[in-house]
């Protein structure tokens, strides 16, 4: 019998760098959904005050097995 994968999307921010955005969603997400196993980042765009960077934003699609009932 083949896998399932189930796919939700988050946005991680950092007020380093889009990579460690990116890295903030992954890690969170780990802590209450198991079995992960691919991270696509699709968008990266910044929050600006008064001209300035304060937050670098990444948008994370992360896949995860599926566990239903059997």
């Amino acid at each position: 019998m083949g896998s399932v994968y189930k796919i939700i999307e988050l946005v991680g921010t950092s007020e380093t760098s889009w990579e460690d955005a990116a890295k903030t969603a992954v890690e969170r997400a780990s802590k209450t959904l198991t079995d992960l196993r691919v991270a696509e980042v699709g968008e990266l765009d910044m929050k600006l005050e008064n001209g300035k960077v304060t937050a670098y934003r990444a948008r994370v699609k992360l896949s995860f097995k599926y566990k239903g009932d059997d």
